[in-house]
């Protein structure tokens, strides 16, 4: 086993885990039911982690008090609103995962406080002091004793009723992202006068009082685990830091996250699961691909050096020789995996025998998991429709083999040609060009779009494990989709760059010529589009040393096609001011000569210089060849890009449902 080391036991508390991978929490929106108890779908999705071989699973959050901060339902699962329907339900999920040899704990919320946003009518956010809330122009309540006590009270209450139900062991959320126990354990949030405010021992007396409380109802070996980020990032209120950038910190600096550490073990949490970051600064604790992998492990370390309980680490870890890397140097003893386990839950099973190439990758778009969460109050996958649907998603064998055509090799294209040969059917995928990828390969351009890159791969090793046969430089017209024997025609020809004439032609180009290498702009690039593709060629051609301007018609950047989630998008608008990216937004451009682009704007006429411009303006569906062969003999179908433009998720996932069916 090339990666043998990461496959040793190890140990939290009384708890013994086959090996060094934990599935790191994650909302688990969707997952529970009305009276608090799993739905079929979030028992099958945590099974799932553990029959792909994860050591040790950790729920997504559950509210351990509901009198308080009142939370809406169905939403998330909760121990404490209808006991034995909790037990009826999590006793099954435990059971099934104890069987794989895994372990679960149940992450338990002491609450949200300022970042909750989500209150009844007439209810004012909690915290530990009359401080802002995150997302709404409204000022918190401060806890009372009597309120701190009883949340207490509840969360030992809900651990009590967590290990009856087969739970081996307990996280505490947290003190960490800036939950209501961090609020109480930093300063900057905590205001108190009272023995929960003032000194670094009362700020967190409430997090120590809930993990004695825990300990006091189920007994010392229950393992009560802690998520916890050392360092905040936080410039200000709303206000987050970027990588590399000088500020005075305002939430818990990593001199003070060491001191809390040696308490939180003192008061008795049995391991430490540790990242940075805060809801003002959210691109920490939630990293887009704009952020470096293992970017944690720094932080991770100095917590090891400073405890002798067991520490976690997670964040981009998904590369298994830093993982291992980071197991043998000290820098953690368990590697957590969040999102990479929603595209692969397979991930830990692939890689004990040594199938690197096998894993699919996580793009960190957020796409399918936290943006869809926030957006449609469901946990899913970009890269994997079977996430959080694996019973009714689940592929099944072909009843009679049929032979499909598939046109086109995009995501879409062969995300479908590899569920139909999965189940059974004789595949032809045709490309026109002398690859695969369709808009990935141009999009995966940018060294910090290495995760599309690395689905482009997947798919072709994929496809070729599978026997698809795969003819590049293969154009295909209706004619000639006439002519071939064949059951289904799936067209996923993509979409095609949307352009408009501008003046001096010679020196405008495609973002895809620009970011294939086969045009250069020049050093004074002026992109037109604000979308997300403008974006990140912009930040991408920024970071080269260029001098570069964004003109969008829009009163604003990334209001269409930009990320659902405010992770990416609040990190990229912040990367495109530190590169000193020119926005100028409710213009458009009429003309380009002379090294000049003239823009109208509400104010006027603006003329920007520029050596070269890249239109970023949108794509249409390039469907040209389903409109030709609609009416021929053979069923015909249109998915991805080519039946509507959007991003990949829809790609894949258009794919995967036609393909499942056929």
């Amino acid at each position: 086993m090339q990666y043998r080391s990461l496959f040793e036991p190890v140990r939290i508390a009384g708890i013994e885990l086959p090996n060094r991978f934990a599935m790191c929490a994650m909302g688990p929106m969707g997952l529970g039911d009305a009276e608090g108890g799993f739905t079929q779908r979030g028992i099958d999705y945590y099974v799932e982690r553990a029959k792909g071989g994860t050591g040790l699973i950790i729920t997504g959050v559950t509210h351990a008090a509901n009198n308080i901060e009142v939370h809406e339902y169905p939403s998330t699962p909760s121990a404490t609103i209808n006991p034995p329907h909790f037990i009826r339900t999590a006793r099954e999920m435990t059971e099934r995962i104890h069987a794989y040899g895994s372990s679960i704990f149940l992450q338990l919320s002491a609450g949200f406080g300022r970042v909750f946003a989500e209150m009844a009518p007439g209810e004012l956010p909690v915290s530990a002091s009359p401080i802002q809330n995150r997302w709404i122009d409204v000022d918190c309540r401060p806890l009372t004793v009597d309120e701190i006590r009883d949340i207490v009270r509840q969360c030992g209450q809900a651990a009590g009723i967590a290990k009856d139900a087969g739970f081996d062991g307990v996280q505490i959320h947290a003190v960490h992202e800036g939950y209501l126990l961090d609020q109480f354990a930093i300063s900057f949030f905590n205001q108190r006068t009272d023995e929960y405010g003032g000194s670094l021992a009362n700020r967190l007396r409430f997090a120590a009082e809930v993990c004695a409380e825990i300990k006091r109802v189920c007994g010392d070996d229950f393992p009560v685990t802690l998520r916890f980020s050392p360092k905040s990032f936080i410039k200000d209120w709303r206000e987050g830091a970027l990588p590399g950038e000088e500020f005075e910190e305002k939430g818990r600096d990593v001199a003070e996250g060491v001191e809390a550490a040696r308490l939180l073990e003192r008061y008795g949490y049995d391991a430490l699961d540790v990242d940075v970051g805060c809801y003002d600064a959210w691109w920490w604790n939630h990293p887009p691909m704009y952020q470096e992998k293992g970017l944690y492990r720094a932080y991770a370390k100095m917590v090891k050096e400073a405890v002798g309980i067991p520490v976690i680490c997670a964040g981009r870890m998904d590369d298994p020789d830093m993982a291992q890397a980071a197991v043998a140097d000290g820098t953690c003893d368990i590697i957590g995996l969040a999102r990479p386990l929603l595209a692969d839950p397979h991930y830990v099973n692939k890689l004990r025998a040594d199938d690197v190439a096998g894993i699919r990758p996580c793009l960190s778009c957020h796409e399918g998991c936290l943006g869809r969460m926030i957006r449609y109050k469901n946990i899913s996958c970009a890269v994997n429709p079977a996430c959080a649907r694996e019973r009714y998603a689940q592929l099944t064998p072909a009843l009679e083999k049929k032979r499909i055509v598939v046109v086109g090799g995009g995501p879409a294209g062969m995300e479908v040609a590899r569920v139909c040969k999965t189940r059974g059917h004789e595949t032809v995928l045709f490309e026109a060009r002398d690859c695969l990828g369709g808009n990935l390969v141009c999009g995966g351009a940018p060294d910090f779009k290495e995760d599309d890159r690395a689905l482009v791969a997947w798919y072709v090793e994929q496809l070729e494990r599978l026997g698809v046969d795969v003819r590049l430089n293969a154009p295909m017209t209706a004619e000639a989709l006439e002519r071939e024997a064949c059951d289904h025609i799936v067209i996923a020809t993509g979409a095609l760059p949307k352009m408009f004439p501008l003046g001096d032609s010679e020196f405008v180009f495609g973002a895809e010529e620009v970011l294939m290498g086969r045009a250069d702009p020049g050093e004074a690039v002026a992109v037109i589009g604000g979308g997300l593709v403008g974006c990140e060629l912009a930040l991408w051609l920024a970071r080269q040393g260029r001098r570069v301007s964004i003109v969008e018609a829009l009163d604003d950047i990334l209001k269409l096609n930009g990320p659902l989630c405010p992770s990416n998008f609040e990190m990229l608008r912040l990367l495109l001011v530190q590169q000193g990216v020119d926005i100028v937004t409710g213009a458009s451009a009429t003309s380009f000569a002379a090294g000049e682009l003239m823009v109208e704007t509400s104010e006027g006429s603006v003329a920007i210089p520029a050596t070269g411009v890249v239109e970023c303006v949108g794509y249409a569906e390039n469907d040209a060849l389903y409109e030709a062969c609609r009416y021929g003999k053979h069923p015909v179908h249109k998915i991805g890009d080519a039946r509507t433009v959007a991003n990949i998720m829809n790609a894949i996932w258009d794919a995967y449902e036609l393909g499942s069916s056929l």
